[in-house]
């Protein structure tokens, strides 16, 4: 065993001293030598040839200790701290007190504990469920979000052009007599009304008509992007080459059968209905359940490390630079086009990362609290559920995630769900 003591020094943090044993550095100084020995050359002798006595003398007895402690050092910290007994969250720089042959390697290592947390009250939190009511105008909604995809534009030749309607035009702005740059553009589709341009600019195409010729006088914001046009006075000429406007689809049954799998138009509504009451409902008990889980975070009592929020934000910087990754673009690209740094993208994540650490504690002594342990066909079927996401053989998958893992996991779950049963949850009025 190489754990000689565990000392409390704090709350969280333990000092253990270890021991390497003279038997087991001066094998790893052997082994050391037999690796690096073959690189140094030494006066009388062929390169690599020296016996390790003779390099010893001639560099010093502790030529090989750094490369012997190297090999050793790892194995040794993760055997004292499966000897210790504790849930080490992180482990701090080792302090080598004594390396020689004759007594080997003493050491001393700062690691941080999992924090023991109390909770209280978790049963009959406070929530509200909100209404999950779907009316008429709701159905109607949808049904004209779906004409507006299922349109299309049909170009208008007998009036002139209305609010609503996208404008093919040239343009090309003028200040104090001298055209700007950027103010030009040439068979621009302009949807009046949608505030692409400054305030004043739609509203003067609108009542004219495709052929026209026209200027329009406007002013630049105060606060516009451009120095050299903020609050200046501009006139634009104008060419309207086209007016087109958005041809909906009627409301019958044939618009039924084109856009979904019904016959009728109320057998789709009814549909449509359907669909909007679930996902009201299911939003609904998402939002009981997010209600009851902030009140949980809440509820946490205990002094928790720093290195555990630290922990939490790397691993979540993580996760958002592999989506970035299948997105096609990297961290530090995304950074540059946002102009932050990692230590603002830290602070960006660290409220999120705390809530997360407590709430993990949270449920963890919840599921301890309350005996909740997952039964082995719950954990066989979450990893049959792991292996059909990753398309791997199961005991592939077990090797790949700890059973400890998956049985976290399901706790924490259970957890959840107990809270929810345990929760006074009323309606909205």
């Amino acid at each position: 065993m190489n754990l000689k003591a565990t000392n409390k020094t704090e709350t969280n943090k333990y000092e253990l001293e270890i021991e390497i044993s003279a038997e087991d550095f001066n094998k790893a100084i052997d082994e050391v030598f037999k690796t690096e020995g073959k690189k140094i050359a030494i006066p009388g002798f062929r390169k690599g040839k020296a016996p390790k006595a003779f390099v010893e003398k001639y560099y010093g007895e502790s030529v090989f200790f750094e490369g012997a402690v190297d090999r050793l050092y790892r194995p040794a910290l993760m055997d004292a701290v499966e000897a210790s007994g504790l849930e080490v969250i992180s482990i701090g720089q080792a302090d080598i007190t004594e390396v020689s042959k004759e007594n080997g390697v003493q050491m001393k290592v700062v690691v941080v504990v999992k924090p023991e947390i109390t909770i209280e009250g978790y049963k009959g939190i406070e929530a509200t469920k909100k209404k999950a009511e779907v009316t008429d105008e709701d159905v109607s909604a949808e049904l004209v979000k779906v004409q507006d995809r299922n349109s299309r534009m049909v170009t208008v030749e007998d009036r002139a052009a209305l609010t609503g309607d996208t404008a093919v035009i040239d343009f090309e702005g003028f200040c104090d007599g001298e055209a700007f740059e950027g103010g030009k553009g040439e068979n621009f589709e302009l949807a009046l009304g949608s505030g692409q341009f400054i305030p004043g600019f739609e509203d003067q195409v609108v009542g004219h008509e495709t052929g026209e010729e026209f200027e329009i006088a406007v002013k630049f914001p105060e606060e516009y992007q451009a120095e050299n046009l903020k609050g200046k006075d501009a006139t634009f000429k104008i060419k309207l080459h086209e007016i087109k406007r958005k041809e909906l689809p009627v409301l019958d049954d044939e618009f039924a059968k084109d856009v979904s799998e019904f016959d009728t138009l109320d057998a789709y509504k009814e549909s449509i209905r359907e669909k909007l009451q679930s996902d009201r409902e299911k939003s609904a008990e998402a939002d009981v359940e997010n209600q009851i889980l902030e009140a949980l975070i809440e509820k946490v009592e205990g002094e928790i490390p720093d290195e555990m929020y630290d922990n939490e934000v790397e691993e979540s910087i993580n996760s958002f630079a592999y989506r970035l990754q299948s997105q096609g673009l990297n961290l530090e690209t995304y950074l540059k086009y946002t102009g932050m740094n990692t230590d603002a993208l830290k602070e960006q994540f660290k409220p999120q990362a705390e809530k997360q650490v407590k709430l993990r504690l949270a449920l963890e002594k919840i599921a301890a609290n309350e005996g909740l342990e997952p039964t082995e066909e719950e954990l066989n079927a979450e990893y049959e559920k792991l292996a059909k996401t990753y398309e791997m053989e199961v005991d592939k998958i077990k090797n790949i995630v700890a059973e400890a893992q998956v049985k976290g996991d399901l706790q924490s779950q259970k957890a959840v769900e107990f809270v929810k049963e345990n929760a006074a949850v009323k309606s909205e009025e």
